[in-house]
């Protein structure tokens, strides 16, 4: 199923498109139950879809280091390896388990600058079944003011369906 996709061009408003992946994520991991395969999936897919991506992917909560985060399966230059809850747009989402929409990462105190060239960002946390948080997903792009409400939603509703499940 994934060679399919490799060779789509998803098409139409940017809501549409997330519908359209949501789709084609569910598609491709049906029946697949390793996390890792899953978040990776997801980061692939995602990044290819959507031309103001820059930096895609994870940072997962690492079991033996409370309060702190770990890169995950990622599309983009190197991540930082790991982001302590609290700190910058990651670490804040991580703590509070809220979403965080930054038009401008440069004015978002404590921001951590993996690579300068984001300029904006938005991290949706990432829950599992019984509702804890297992992750964050991180987006970043080289445009100010990137992300907005749609980008929000159409994230909140595939990382709630692929994990929360």
């Amino acid at each position: 199923m994934a060679e399919a996709f490799n060779d789509k061009v998803l098409t139409g408003a940017k809501a549409e498109r997330y519908a359209q992946v949501a789709e084609e994520i569910a598609a491709v991991l049906a029946g697949e139950p390793n996390l890792t395969a899953r978040m990776a999936t997801v980061a692939s897919m995602l990044a290819a879809t959507f031309e103001h991506y820059f930096w895609t992917g994870f940072y997962v909560v690492d079991p033996d280091r409370p309060g702190e985060l770990v890169v995950g399966p990622y599309q983009g230059t190197l991540g930082c390896l790991r982001i302590a809850f609290g700190r910058g747009v990651c670490g804040t989402a991580a703590e509070t388990q809220r979403v965080q929409l930054v038009a401008d990462v440069h004015a978002f105190p404590g921001h951590i600058a993996c690579d300068s060239r984001s300029a904006s960002e938005i991290v949706i946390p990432v829950f599992d079944a019984q509702g804890r948080l297992i992750a964050v997903f991180d987006v970043d792009s080289e445009a100010p003011a990137a992300f907005d409400a749609v980008d929000q939603a159409g994230l909140e509703a595939i990382l709630s369906h692929v994990f929360a499940a």
